[in-house]
């Protein structure tokens, strides 16, 4: 046998993985906070490339701290983005996530109005208590979540972590987001995904807490 594995504690693993990717990421020309949710997308994805294509309005960051400590609730487009965000880290400061994407209601307006069904949830569930908008696999969902905030003072609006992947409209509803919102997390190009997004969502956590 040629495969040699190497031997390390359950407990371990997720320490080692980060070392490696901190050994393997190379200079690190950004500040700590970025550094850490790139690290955190890395290990959720195996992907050195979003350390190129990562992209963080000033201020997106400690905005989103600010929202989770505030008690702020997360609006996510799919359940896979629901379910890959830790809620108990969360709900310790009062948040919950929400996604109705499967709602019967939702889908009954969505059908009305010829709109999917991520981008009918957004849609009817952006309000006052929401902190963190996170998007992962609908361009549509991030295009209506962009338009429902045309207008809104950035001290005001929630922030947007907008990386959907695929090749209808993500790399463009992305490049949108960047031009057209003050708040935002994303990354260029097609690539993103459910686990992007609710990996994003935990390193945000993940600094709260600190």
């Amino acid at each position: 046998m040629t495969v040699h594995l190497q031997k390390i504690l359950p407990g371990d693993i997720e320490k080692e993985s980060f070392r490696i990717i901190k050994e393997e990421f190379g200079p690190i020309d950004m500040d700590e906070k970025s550094f850490k949710i790139i690290q955190r997308v890395i290990h959720a994805t195996g992907d050195f490339s979003f350390k190129d294509t990562m992209r963080f309005a000033p201020g997106a960051i400690d905005a989103g701290i600010k929202a989770i400590r505030e008690g702020k609730d997360i609006l996510t487009d799919v359940t896979m983005v629901a379910s890959g965000i830790s809620k108990t880290m969360l709900a310790a400061w009062g948040g919950k996530v929400i996604c109705r994407v499967a709602d019967p209601e939702v889908a009954a307006r969505a059908k009305a109005e010829n709109k999917t069904r991520s981008e009918m949830a957004i849609e009817m569930s952006l309000n006052a208590n929401i902190g963190i908008v996170a998007m992962g696999n609908a361009p549509t969902a991030l295009v209506q979540t962009i338009r429902s905030l045309a207008g809104v003072p950035p001290a005001d609006a929630p922030l947007v972590v907008g990386v959907p992947v695929g090749f209808v409209n993500a790399a463009e509803s992305k490049d949108l987001l960047v031009e057209q919102n003050s708040r935002y997390i994303t990354n260029l190009g097609r690539k993103g995904g459910s686990p992007v997004a609710a990996a994003i969502v935990n390193a945000l956590l993940r600094l709260a807490a600190e």
